[in-house]
């Protein structure tokens, strides 16, 4: 079977891979999705009560608006699905997209460099560089190859392959008499299944992001009434969680969201003097996250339920882990629908439920974990040999320069690993960056100095917060797009006066177009 030949490839339809297809579109880019729609996470990884995490405002496309932007409530998983599919086809995206069809196997064909001090190389550089096996869902057996001289993977970390604990011999799922699932599997289930799932059952959560909470909340809300079971919520490790979008009276973006909020921390190329008065100014950034601090405590009742972390909230907020609590989880907590145990043991099954390291039991019916998702092996599946040991370091990070440009692998692209407190606004301006370094109207740098670029601000993550495999730039979120700005060479500056310029928030409508 003939290889079929383009120029730009792009795996994934989720929101990167949507901003990567409308920036790139005068190439004809292929956009292979694994599934039969686009919205990836949005249509795959979502509950009937997952709503955005922002305000619409700072969840949008630069050149496409929400219709009702200025309305404060979060849209549902299924309005932002909406959003997205009109976006793709007021764009013309979706006559680029292959549904249905999953990346198996890449192939490096592109010729190879030793010399890691050279330049990376030009993205479109004539030939095939990599070759995408692809199958589709009506042919399992039957793989098709397609040839690119550039790649974009946007796969995403989240969604396709669960974190799955590890447990003693004879002591997993296999021994439990009820049903043991993770989130991604709940999340195919419609409203009248997972309803009779959980109804009347005694379910157990484990977890305490925003997956787990959202699914306690599901769970209580079946089982109201007297034949109800409360939903237990085994949470292992603490994270500050927010009620909405403003603290002590004062809109959430104050205090870091703008240029003068974000001037008290860290960032890359600041220099010595910069570096030293970020040090002399950390005692006023301590207290930015102490005033934060104490008005979650105030306003939830964080303590009586042993929910309140030892660790700053700005670790949490420097990690992307900031979640927005539904409305009535504690008014079911205080009910007794949902029942809280803290417990760091290691655990286990038994036959009627969990038990803990401590010997303590939990009765159970179903098992939902709540654990999350190992995206990076969702790419190892794929990258093939000696690309694969170069996708992180050893501290688990992935060395992408501008959060796209892993300068150790040639003619690739990642969008969406590198995360920020609005993912869809980082994706698509890096896409915009992604674009314009496509089309050569600006060069990379060296291969070393790209290296040195992304070792920096991986340890001011590492400095900044305990969580920082997470990988999320959200505590100089301004400056990296700063410098992506600089390097396009537009002007990083991008408000209509100084004094919106340094109090202001910045979202994606201030990065339009060229200034």
């Amino acid at each position: 079977m003939a290889i079929e030949s383009h120029k730009i490839g792009i795996i994934g339809g989720g929101i990167s891979g949507l901003a990567a297809a409308k920036q790139m579109a005068k190439y004809e880019p292929v956009v292979f999705e694994a599934t039969g729609s686009i919205g990836g996470v949005w249509r795959h990884s979502s509950y009937k009560s997952t709503k955005l995490q922002t305000p619409r405002c700072d969840y949008e496309f630069s050149d496409f608006p929400w219709t009702h932007r200025d309305n404060t409530s979060f849209p549902s998983a299924q309005q932002v699905l909406d959003y997205l599919h009109s976006y793709a086809a007021h764009f013309d995206i979706l006559k680029f997209v292959k549904f249905h069809s999953k990346v198996v196997e890449l192939r490096f064909v592109g010729r190879g460099n030793d010399d890691k001090s050279a330049q990376y190389g030009t993205l479109l550089p004539g030939h095939p560089v990599w070759e995408v096996g692809v199958r589709a869902e009506d042919s399992e057996n039957i793989i098709k190859w397609y040839s690119f001289e550039f790649l974009v993977i946007c796969t995403g970390k989240y969604g396709d392959v669960p974190a799955i604990p590890k447990f003693p011999g004879n002591k997993g799922p296999e021994i439990f008499k009820g049903r043991v699932m993770h989130t991604i599997d709940y999340c195919k289930l419609n409203e009248t299944e997972s309803t009779e799932l959980m109804k009347g059952k005694k379910v157990v959560v484990f977890g305490y992001k925003k997956s787990a909470i959202d699914l306690a909340v599901e769970c209580a809300e079946a089982n109201q009434g007297p034949d109800g079971q409360p939903c237990t919520m085994v949470v292992r490790s603490l994270h500050w969680t927010v009620p909405h979008y403003s603290v002590w009276g004062l809109p959430f973006y104050m205090f870091y969201s703008t240029r003068a909020s974000q001037f008290l921390h860290e960032r890359p190329n600041q220099g010595f003097l910069r570096s030293l008065l970020c040090h002399m100014l950390s005692p006023v950034r301590r207290a930015v996250s102490k005033t934060v601090e104490s008005y979650l405590t105030w306003k939830l009742p964080l303590e009586k339920y042993g929910l309140k972390p030892e660790h700053p909230f700005e670790e949490d907020y420097a990690s992307c882990q900031m979640a927005i609590l539904p409305e009535n989880f504690f008014s079911e907590a205080d009910k007794g629908s949902i029942v809280i145990k803290r417990s760091a043991a290691k655990w286990w099954f038994w036959e009627g439920g969990v038990e803990f390291e401590d010997g303590t039991r939990l009765d159970a019916d179903v098992v939902v974990l709540a654990t999350g998702f190992d995206g990076k092996r969702k790419l190892k599946a794929i990258v093939p040999d000696p690309f694969r040991c170069l996708l992180e370091f050893s501290s688990g990070m992935m060395p992408l320069y501008r959060g796209t440009i892993n300068p150790l692998i040639p003619n690739m692209a990642f969008v969406g690993y590198i995360e920020s407190v609005s993912n869809l606004h980082t994706a698509e301006i890096r896409c915009k960056w992604l674009s314009q370094l496509v089309d050569e109207q600006f060069k990379l740098p060296g291969v070393e100095r790209m290296l040195k670029q992304t070792t920096e601000e991986m340890e001011i993550m590492k400095r900044t917060t305990r969580f920082y495999k997470r990988s999320c730039i959200s505590t100089f979120s301004i400056n990296h797009s700063d410098e992506i700005c600089e390097e396009m060479g537009w002007s990083s500056y991008r408000k209509k006066n100084w004094i919106a310029e340094i109090f202001s928030p910045y979202s994606s409508q201030d990065y339009e177009k060229e200034k």
